[in-house]
């Protein structure tokens, strides 16, 4: 599938306060757990470690004065009205327990917007390790994956998504996304032939 020692996992928003205990959206964090995706996602990890692939959390963070937040989204409009949402150094804003982060794993925070890569050090992460292949999971189908995985055909990277690493609401919207928009610049597949694929 992808050559191993090229290839990095992303997890994107896997945070407490996005689908774990903390949750302020409980229709994701339920959908997560009744799909077993943190489970699943924990397995691809798991299996990363042992060969040593990269493994970068990206999480996103408010900070107690919005600084670096742009207010330009309904969506975020309505997240900077909880003064507690996502707060940077809060136990809200932790990647949630079961995936780390591992001794190795890295870290990317952002202050804004949906995706990942933009303003952040990411890029410069993946491409100082030599990856080629972005494997991604998280949060959620929504908006964070697609937008996470259109960003990372951009840059140049091949894109692979974990569909039982994954998640969105409602599901037949998050099934939608993966056969029609996903499938056309990323390969979508599951955790276990994800794994058998890397020996």
């Amino acid at each position: 599938m992808a050559r191993p020692d090229a290839t990095a996992v992303i997890t994107m928003e896997t945070q407490r306060g996005v689908c774990g205990d903390l949750a302020t959206m409980p229709i994701l964090a339920e959908a997560v757990e009744a799909a077993g995706v943190i489970a699943a996602i924990a397995r691809v990890l798991t299996a990363a470690r042992s060969h040593e692939l990269t493994i970068v959390h990206c999480t996103f963070s408010l900070l107690p004065d919005r600084a670096g937040t742009p207010v330009n989204a309904p969506l975020i409009r309505g997240l900077v009205r909880n003064p507690d949402h996502l707060l940077h150094g809060s136990p809200a804003a932790e990647v949630i327990g079961a995936l780390g982060p591992g001794p190795d794993d890295l870290l990317s925070n952002r202050h804004h917007g949906f995706s990942p890569f933009t303003r952040t050090d990411l890029h410069s992460l993946l491409r100082d390790r030599g990856v080629e292949t972005v494997v991604v999971t998280g949060m959620s189908l929504n908006l964070g994956i697609p937008g996470t995985v259109i960003e990372a055909v951009n840059l140049g990277y091949r894109a692979i998504v974990v569909r039982d690493c994954v998640a969105g609401v409602p599901a037949d919207y998050g099934d939608a996304m993966l056969a029609n928009t996903l499938a056309m610049v990323a390969t979508i597949t599951t955790s276990a032939e994800l794994i058998k694929s890397w020996g």
